[in-house]
């Protein structure tokens, strides 16, 4: 079955060009050229990704990024014509899985789509040292449905993004065992990544706020300063 992405940019020429190279490809193309226009498209329809600008009228593309993470974890690359650091990060804060810096090559843009597409695909996209074969993971409090990418805590299920899953399947399947954030950006994110250690340090601040008791005192996701992140 041919891959969805939902195209935004209010750029129309931009938006063509994406659109024509993905279709050579044999994907399915839906576009959208403001905030509010796509957060309808993403509300009634399945994208296997989302190519997301982050100035768009109406609604911006971290108002459109946060409004989705409500209901859906499809990947979402954000496309900024910003170098700021603060964007990019930003739109990590707001849930996005990944960013690309305008003006790019269609060729990394659609290598970046296959990428996370192939990871997402697998079902368990990371590089984890757990050996069972079991859709079920379970470590102290948390438990992990493999197969359906599901978290619960204590009975509560919660909502995470690609990325979040993936990095606390990763800690959980190896407690105790101290990642670098080095190391989890290369099993998380790839090691042709080209971002750098905060994405680690801004994806391990959101999956705290979500799960533990107490952020700031973390139960799950702890901290081996100067090393890294590991699970209790």
């Amino acid at each position: 079955m041919a891959k969805k992405v939902l195209v935004v940019d209010d750029e129309k020429l931009i938006v063509k060009g994406i659109r024509f190279s993905l279709e050579q490809d044999g994907m399915e193309v839906d576009c959208a050229y403001d905030g509010q226009e796509a957060l309808d498209l993403a509300t009634t329809n399945h994208y296997d990704m989302i190519l997301l600008d982050v100035m768009l009228p109406k609604l911006d593309g971290f108002e459109v990024c946060q409004n989705i993470r409500e209901f859906s974890n499809v990947p979402i690359v954000m496309l900024t014509a910003k170098g700021d650091d603060m964007d990019k990060i930003l739109g990590l804060e707001y849930g996005a899985d990944d960013y690309i810096t305008k003006p790019f090559n269609i060729l990394e843009v659609k290598a970046r789509i296959k990428a996370i597409m192939r990871r997402a695909a697998l079902g368990q996209p990371v590089m984890t040292d757990h050996k069972d074969e079991d859709a079920i993971v379970e470590n102290g409090d948390i438990v992990l449905d493999t197969k359906n990418r599901r978290l619960t805590i204590l009975g509560t299920e919660y909502n995470l993004t690609s990325k979040e899953y993936d990095m606390l399947l990763l800690l959980v399947t190896n407690p105790r065992k101290v990642f670098s954030r080095v190391d989890l950006l290369h099993r998380i994110w790839g090691e042709d990544y080209p971002g750098d250690e905060r994405t680690v340090d801004v994806h391990v601040r959101r999956l705290r706020e979500k799960i533990e008791p107490n952020p700031k005192e973390p139960k799950y996701v702890r901290t081996k300063w100067g090393v890294g992140y590991y699970y209790q």
